[in-house]
């Protein structure tokens, strides 16, 4: 069974950056797709952005293109996810998963989840 673990979230003022980990128990990600999902109160969860294994296809929510970039580190077992440019309408939970589909809609295994607030 894989274990995710987030870190990195926090309180910010729109315009801002932040810079999550996911952090695995073990060699998963340079085996398995993974990424980063999102969850505001009263909304569903969505796609945010995920990374193939071998980093060749990356995938970007629309409302996200330009400000995040997913990358990882395979020596060290985790996944990255910076945000710049952050606005209110950024504020969620943010979960990692492990796999993940190639469409970013969905993960099998997954996180704790870290909060990310912006205020505005």
């Amino acid at each position: 069974q894989v274990q995710l673990m987030e870190s990195g979230g926090g309180f910010v003022q729109a315009g801002g950056s932040l810079r999550l980990s996911c952090a695995a128990s073990g060699r998963v990600f340079s085996d398995v797709a993974a990424g980063w999902f999102r969850q505001a109160p009263g909304e569903e969860r969505e796609g945010v952005s995920c990374i193939s294994r071998g980093d060749e296809d990356i995938y970007y929510g629309d409302a996200v293109k330009g400000r995040f970039t997913i990358t990882k580190d395979d020596a060290k077992n985790t996944v990255y996810l910076e945000m710049n440019n952050l606005q209110p309408e950024d504020t969620a939970v943010y979960y990692c998963a492990a796999p993940v589909t190639q469409q970013c809609d969905y993960g099998e295994y997954w996180g704790q989840g870290t909060q990310v607030t912006v205020s505005s």
